[in-house]
């Protein structure tokens, strides 16, 4: 599936995590504290969300728009 930046950020907040979960491919995943950090590439950006293993639960996604960095990472 290709999507665009703007129509991510359009979507609600379920839908996008519903696409990242159906659609994305892990790059990263990084622990800190009681949170636990992984980074998904989705078509041409980029989207992390940030997960509390306490309670199990998504606490907040972030939307990265350049992926440059990736795309010369798997050449």
């Amino acid at each position: 599936m290709s999507i665009t930046y703007y129509d991510f950020k359009n979507l609600p907040k379920e839908s996008q995590y519903k696409l990242v979960s159906a659609e994305g491919v892990e790059i990263s995943e990084t622990y800190k504290d009681k949170l636990k950090f992984v980074l998904y590439k989705v078509s041409s950006f980029s989207v992390e969300i940030v997960y509390n293993v306490t309670n199990e639960k998504i606490e907040g996604l972030n939307v990265f728009q350049n992926n440059g960095m990736y795309e010369k990472l798997h050449l």
